[in-house]
């Protein structure tokens, strides 16, 4: 198998990105083709969906070796559960499945097509193995059961983000900003209400202290490199 494309997003590194594709909507990305993929043919037709799937590898996590089972984050990172009952980067193949909204299928232009997407849950310059069309009819089950996930998808934290410091961002940049926050962003296994983390996210190293469920800003910096979609 060979990638048929990467993603540009604005987050240079693992930490901070939401654990599921469309926690954040707000988060805008572009997926560029590789040659012999970059023919605007490939994608006649895919700007009559709204939402497509995305198979890509978790190339920060290739292991030799695999374990049956997993720490979930969202469980403590003490409770174990079977790989293949998880979300887990850490797996036998690391492929990864993630459904976004399509916003714009750009068949011309510098890079060939490319396709500006939201609410994308990966690294940049992850590599794209394939790209399929999100079919409400055979892929949403409304009945289906959410297993042991229900206990923790309605987790969010309060946000407080100084505008001074907010004003930072672009003012585009901002919602995500917010969105990605609410999130908790913190390793659930260590987490201590007197450390300042940081997130980097669109150019900047978001600080943020947590203290029960509110989350407050301490500082933005800009990182060496900046980039902005």
């Amino acid at each position: 198998m060979k990638p048929i494309a990467h993603i540009q997003t604005d987050f240079p590194e693992k930490f901070g990105i939401p654990r599921q594709s469309m926690l954040v909507p707000e988060l805008s990305s572009r997926i560029i083709f590789k040659p012999p993929y970059r023919n605007p043919e490939a994608i006649r037709g895919l700007e009559q969906f709204s939402h497509i799937w995305l198979l890509w590898e978790f190339s920060e996590n290739v292991r030799e070796n695999w374990t049956a089972t997993v720490q979930p984050p969202r469980l403590g990172g003490k409770k174990r559960m079977g790989v293949f009952a998880t979300r887990s980067p850490f797996r036998p193949n690391p492929i990864g499945l993630s459904c976004v909204a399509l916003t714009e299928a750009r068949r011309e232009g510098e890079n060939g097509p490319e396709l500006i997407v939201s609410g994308a849950d990966l690294m940049d310059g992850t590599p794209i193995y394939d790209i399929k069309p999100y079919l409400p009819f055979c892929d949403c089950h409304p009945e289906a059961t959410e297993g042991y996930t229900r206990q923790t998808k309605t987790h969010r934290l309060l946000v407080v983000f100084p505008p001074q410091l907010l004003e930072r961002y672009p003012e585009e940049k901002r919602r995500a900003a917010l969105g990605l926050l609410e999130q908790d962003p913190r390793p659930t296994y260590f987490q201590a209400p007197d450390r300042v983390y940081g997130v980097s996210f669109a150019g900047w190293d978001i600080k943020f202290q947590v203290r029960g469920n509110v989350l407050t800003v301490c500082d933005v910096v800009p990182l060496s490199k900046e980039r902005f979609i």
